[in-house]
């Protein structure tokens, strides 16, 4: 059992309607960064589902994989999904054209793997996004309890998993967050044979979300 089975229920009915408004612009960065096209897209750590419209609205086949069934029991009723470990995905190589994580690097603490598997699955040329808490203003040691002034305390640097929180109505407090500075994250894109193409940063005024766009050349 995983820490999002247990708080699946909520995540659907009290969590999710706090995005209906789309505070996080993930909808924009997915038009930028993943645009319009056709085929599957598998969607990494797909939780509850609640990204497959936008995905459908880009004219994308949406699929998802994620190892919390609690959550899947929602996500089936939206797409088609497997329970999968993200290291480990019963997928073809080299067979899908696009694939995006979308808010969850920071619930895998091998996303490095998660990354390389991705790169494995993905046909070349095919197109990879990651929309996700941005590392720099987001975390245990960030207090944005005040959204005009984000105070940064010590522990950027510090990569690890960690339940600190700002705020006990959000999910961190509930299944905890691996960190990992900018760099790091960076680097392990590149590691895993991915070319990055493009950037972007949703939410403010000081930025939530950071996203990219790579491929597999």
């Amino acid at each position: 059992m995983t820490a999002y089975d247990a708080i699946a229920d909520w995540y659907e009915t009290t969590f999710l309607s706090g995005q209906r408004d789309d505070p996080l612009e993930i909808g924009p960065l997915l038009r930028d960064l993943l645009g319009v096209g056709s085929g599957p897209c598998l969607e990494l750590g797909c939780g509850t589902g609640a990204h497959a419209g936008r995905l459908r609205e880009l004219g994308r086949t949406p699929l998802g994989a994620d190892i919390s069934a609690g959550m899947l029991r929602h996500a089936a009723a939206r797409l088609p999904v497997v329970r999968s470990d993200a290291t480990a995905l019963p997928v073809a190589t080299g067979s899908l054209p696009a694939a995006v994580a979308i808010m969850v690097h920071t619930d895998l603490p091998a996303y490095p793997a998660a990354l390389r598997e991705v790169a494995r699955v993905l046909a070349p040329g095919g197109v990879f996004v990651h929309i996700g808490v941005h590392p720099c203003f987001c975390g245990g040691f960030a207090d944005r309890s005040d959204e005009r002034a984000v105070v940064i305390r010590p522990g950027y640097r510090e990569s690890g998993w960690t339940t600190a929180s700002w705020t006990d109505r959000g999910l961190r407090d509930k299944v905890g967050a691996t960190h990992r500075p900018l760099p790091d994250l960076l680097h392990a894109v590149l590691e895993a044979g991915l070319v990055f193409e493009r950037f972007a940063e949703g939410g403010a005024p000081t930025p939530t979300v950071l996203g990219w766009r790579a491929v597999r050349r």
